[in-house]
């Protein structure tokens, strides 16, 4: 983050800070001599695919407020990363870019580390179509074994609308469906995924073989997947209460985080004995 140069001007002196770390050899650019290191502007606004004027003004703070294609267009020619690209976006229009849908397989040995540090607290980490690729032995025990499913069986949605198991352990299941299916609306929309192969698939496939999907896809119904309760029949626990908390991933916009805790002091001795039992 820039923090000295123009206060007046912040986008034009990140922009300029970020040109003069660039190497015009390497970019295809004569070196030849130049005043000051890095990126002309001109060359800039060349790998940025905008005029040259246009992106002078942007940098002399008189060029109004850019749109988001021309910054990104700005972002690719910089070669900026994630992180900076969003700086990019808050300077420019005051707010994060939106979300980009990337499929994604796993997570870092660091995050897991994360879920592996909450040993009372069941917790996963899902994708933006609800396939989960993280989580720890509380939830195992907890929710279901994921590493025993092949991976396209650790979807929530197949989980929740394909198979009479998961039905049974939730105490309320169809408000549990109603609001799945309204935060995965929500959330594909926010990754911009809503018209992607994945998605497509995905909703085609629950609608033929669950008619409640179906049902529940069509209301259009979009929800805030935050924070709640969530009561599940467990077979050697009982019926337990956990509150559930929802979580973004810093740089990583196309994960969430859900970590459970119980409810009550006798939802957490339960959930205390349920994992002693099986460590033992």
């Amino acid at each position: 983050m820039v923090i000295s140069g123009d206060t007046s001007n912040p986008l034009g002196t990140y922009l300029r800070d970020r040109r003069t770390r660039l190497d015009p050899i390497a970019l295809g650019f004569g070196g030849g001599r130049r005043r000051t290191p890095g990126l002309r502007r001109e060359e800039v606004a060349s790998r940025a695919n905008i005029s040259p004027t246009w992106y002078t003004w942007l940098e002399q703070g008189r060029g109004g407020a850019p749109s988001a294609d021309v910054l990104d267009r700005i972002a690719k020619g910089l070669m900026l990363t994630e992180p900076e690209r969003e700086h990019l976006y808050m300077l420019g229009l005051g707010r994060p870019p939106e979300a980009r849908y990337h499929p994604v397989d796993g997570i870092s040995p660091r995050l897991q580390r994360v879920l592996d540090g909450m040993v009372l607290s069941p917790a996963i980490v899902k994708t933006a179509l609800w396939d989960v690729v993280g989580w720890n032995r509380a939830a195992t025990l907890m929710l279901t074994d994921y590493a025993k499913l092949p991976r396209e069986g650790r979807n929530i949605l197949r989980l929740l609308f394909s198979g009479d198991h998961v039905r049974a352990r939730n105490a309320d299941w169809e408000g549990v469906a109603r609001f799945v299916v309204g935060a995965f609306r929500a959330d594909v929309a926010r990754a911009r995924a809503s018209d992607s192969a994945a998605v497509v698939q995905l909703v085609t496939e629950l609608s033929r073989i669950s008619p409640e999907f179906e049902a529940l896809w069509q209301d259009n119904d979009v929800v805030a997947h935050g924070e709640g309760v969530k009561r599940l029949h467990h077979p050697e626990a009982g019926l337990l209460a956990m509150e559930f908390s929802s979580f973004a991933i810093e740089g990583r916009p196309e994960l969430g985080m859900i970590v459970y805790n119980p409810a009550s002091a006798e939802d957490a001795e339960r959930l205390r004995l349920l994992l002693e039992a099986r460590e033992s």
